[in-house]
C-alpha cells in the first residue's frame, strides 16, 4: 500500500449521501473518489449496479463487490463510498478491518431517506426485500444500523443537514483524525 493517508470509507443506507457527499468530500480534500457500486459493476462488465444484479443475481454481485472492495483498498488516500449492503457481504468487514481506512457512517433516519429517495430516480436501485424501494427503508434500516454502528469509527448525522454542512463536518473529522 502507498504511504498516503488512510482511505475515508463512507457507509450508510441508500439515500444517505455516500456518493454525492463522497464526491464532494474527495474534491474538497484533493483526493480521488471511488463509488464501489461502479467498481463492482465494472468487475461484472455491466453499466451499473442495477444491471449487474439483474444480469448476474445478488450472490454474484456480492462476490464481485468483495473483489472490487479488495482492489480499491489497495490504494490509500481516497474517499470510497460503499454500497449500502457492502458491509453485509461475507468478508467485507474483514477487508475494512485489515486495511488502512477510516469508516464513517452517514446516518439518516428512515423518514429522511424516504424523502430523499422519493425525489430521485430509483431505476438503478433494486428492491432488497422484494417490496417497494421506498417501503422497505424502515426494515433495511433496522437490519443494518446495528452493523454500521459497530464498524464505524465515526458517525455523521445527516438528517436536516445540508450537503455543504455535511461536507464541512467530514472535512473537519478527516483533519482531526490525521
Amino acid at each position: 500500500m502507498s504511504t498516503l493517508e488512510p482511505n475515508l470509507v463512507l457507509i450508510g443506507l441508500r439515500g444517505s449521501g455516500k456518493s454525492t457527499i463522497g464526491a464532494r468530500l474527495a474534491e474538497s480534500l484533493g483526493r480521488d473518489f471511488v463509488d464501489l457500486d461502479d467498481s463492482t459493476a465494472r468487475v461484472l462488465d455491466c453499466a451499473g449496479a442495477g444491471e449487474a444484479i439483474a444480469n448476474h443475481g445478488m450472490d454474484a454481485f456480492r462476490a464481485a463487490e468483495r473483489t472490487a472492495l479488495y482492489q480499491e483498498l489497495q490504494t490509500n488516500g481516497r474517499v470510497i463510498a460503499l454500497g449500502g449492503g457492502t458491509p453485509t457481504a461475507e468478508g467485507c468487514v474483514g477487508l475494512l478491518n485489515s486495511s488502512e481506512c477510516r469508516v464513517i457512517y452517514l446516518k439518516a433516519q428512515p423518514s429522511t431517506l424516504r424523502t430523499r429517495l422519493s425525489s430521485t430516480d430509483n431505476t438503478d436501485r433494486p428492491s432488497l426485500t422484494g417490496g417497494d424501494v421506498l417501503d422497505e427503508i424502515g426494515t433495511v434500516y433496522e437490519q443494518r444500523d446495528p452493523l454500521y454502528m459497530q464498524i464505524a469509527e465515526s458517525v455523521v448525522h445527516t438528517d436536516g443537514v445540508s450537503e455543504d454542512s455535511t461536507v464541512v463536518a467530514l472535512i473537519a473529522l478527516a483533519r482531526a483524525e490525521s
